[in-house]
């Protein structure tokens, strides 16, 4: 683990937390580092300001359970960040001597069944933001990201890289940051994933904004909320998503999207639906055609 990434990381979080949000008191507004200064992460983790400065230098490997949950303590880490330095402490440690395996392409034919079988959209996406499968709904959905000769598509370059994920996603900074962050998150838990630091590397050259995006160094948990997307072919639609882990299956994140009945993006889901089955009607009618045709002229 580069322990730059760690530095960075406890920097970024104790420049957030302010004296008053840690109930320290100050003394005069000479402060000359926003934030909470080394000494007071410290003191609130009941840690010597030596090791603590150690730890900050990203000399994390070996820190106990018990300082690393003060440590978050003292940092006012969520669920998410609190994961988060552990994977860098699990990392610098040498625990992790492999990667974890990333899954082959594509899903189990039991799990494609499954999507098949649902009325709503559902992809599936790995950690390297690939979408390995998706049903008739979900490929409908998010056809500009399929809409590309990469295969697997992936949502990471899409948003980053293609300029149609501007209109696509009516919040595309919120998309971004997101998007880095959940990467980030996945560069913790699986820093020798080779693919994903390949990623990584390919888009903070390519793009300013995934780049500062980066820098920030948040880390998320995508499990469930709200999204909105601008379809090029049915306008505005606003869905409330859920994230499911296939057994079996790991690194592999499954995402259903469901709309409120009666709504305008209900309505704009169901023509979504009209369509992708015209479609792919057409599609069927046209390979019957050629595979006639074909057989004709034999």
């Amino acid at each position: 683990m580069d322990k730059n990434t760690v530095r960075e990381f406890l920097v970024s979080r104790r420049a957030r937390v302010t004296p008053e949000q840690a109930g320290i008191p100050t003394y005069g507004s000479d402060r000359r580092v926003p934030g909470l200064r080394r000494e007071e992460v410290a003191m609130l983790a009941d840690v010597s300001l030596d090791y603590y400065t150690r730890l900050e230098r990203g000399n994390i490997g070996g820190a106990s359970e018990g300082v690393l949950d003060a440590i978050a303590r003292a940092l006012m880490l969520d669920e998410v960040e609190r994961a988060h330095l552990f994977d860098l402490a699990r990392a610098a440690s040498g625990s992790r001597a492999r990667a974890a395996s990333p899954p082959p392409g594509g899903v189990r034919a039991s799990v494609q069944r499954m999507l098949d079988a649902m009325d709503t959209p559902a992809i599936v996406h790995n950690a390297r933001q690939e979408l390995v499968a998706a049903n008739r709904l979900g490929r409908a959905l998010y056809a500009p990201h399929f809409d590309t000769d990469q295969r697997p598509p992936n949502m990471a370059r899409f948003i980053f890289l293609d300029p149609r994920a501007r209109d696509y996603y009516v919040d595309w900074p919120l998309a971004r940051h997101t998007t880095a962050a959940t990467m980030r998150l996945e560069a913790g838990r699986n820093p020798l994933d080779r693919e994903l630091t390949a990623l990584i590397g390919e888009l903070s050259a390519r793009s300013t904004h995934f780049a500062g995006d980066w820098a920030r160094h948040n880390v998320h948990s995508h499990r469930t909320g709200t999204k909105y997307f601008r379809h090029p072919d049915v306008g505005l639609v606003e869905v409330d998503f859920d994230v499911f882990e296939p057994t079996g299956q790991d690194r592999l994140w499954i995402v259903t999207y469901t709309v409120e009945p009666g709504t305008p993006s209900a309505d704009a889901l169901a023509l979504l639906g009209t369509l992708a089955a015209t479609d792919e009607d057409d599609r069927d009618r046209g390979a019957a055609g050629a595979d006639s045709e074909s057989r004709r002229g034999r």
